[in-house]
């Protein structure tokens, strides 16, 4: 599988056609090797993945691989249902992007996975799409423009720090929502569907927060 490199350092994109960077092995209870996570990629200090915090809506959620699946609906021209394997068996990429939480805190990660713009190109998108609407298996959801999803490499990923990602950070599939805010940031993805619906707002968007969530600004609507 070929696997392209993308790297953020202070959230300025620079596409890096360069290998995979494997962490050190080590085995499992069965004695087969299994990968570690890492502590830094290209010169750049990563953060643990234990070092989020907890505050999800309903906790962390389990999501049983085999029976996964992740739809693309609404304005589309041919609806799309994958499982977890069609996903992870598609080309990869990686970037080193840092999340901030309106909590204050943050985490520098190394995210793989796949490209939301490929995955939504695929089901065909309807001329009247204006927005990108992600939904999670424990009801969250959140949005975003069409032409932030279409035009900047955004990453639903599957790996962090070189690891599967755990339940507790949102496996199986995470939104890298770059230059936005954590809440932005949505766990345990299950449908991507594209609207026609600009005044849509998500569980925190509809609690006040802003629509827009850019880092550079405050996280709250303006009156």
């Amino acid at each position: 599988m070929r696997k392209v490199v993308l790297k953020i350092i202070l959230f300025v994109p620079i596409l890096l056609l360069i290998g995979a960077c494997a962490g050190d092995a080590e085995k499992d209870e069965e004695g087969n090797p299994q990968s570690v996570e890492i502590k830094e990629y290209l010169g750049t200090k990563l953060s643990s993945i234990n070092d989020f915090r907890e505050n999800s809506i309903k906790g962390p959620q389990y999501v049983d691989k085999d029976s996964f699946r992740l739809e693309i609906t609404g304005l589309v021209n041919n609806p799309k249902t994958y499982t977890y394997y069609e996903i992870i068996n598609r080309q990869s990429y990686k970037k080193v992007v840092t999340l901030n939480c309106v909590e204050g805190w943050s985490v520098t990660i190394l995210w793989e996975g796949v490209l939301v713009r490929d995955l939504i190109e695929e089901a065909g998108i309807d001329s009247k799409v204006k927005i990108v609407i992600f939904h999670a298996h424990d009801g969250y959801s959140t949005s975003f423009p069409l032409d932030y999803v279409m035009e900047n490499d955004i990453i639903m990923a599957y790996k962090m720090n070189n690891l599967i990602m755990p339940p507790e950070r949102g496996f199986p599939f995470q939104l890298v929502a770059e230059n936005k805010w954590g809440y932005k940031w949505i766990k345990w993805m299950t449908k991507i569907e594209l609207s026609d619906k600009e005044e849509y707002r998500g569980y925190w968007e509809s609690r006040g927060y802003s629509n827009q969530a850019d880092l550079d600004k405050g996280f709250f609507e303006e009156p």
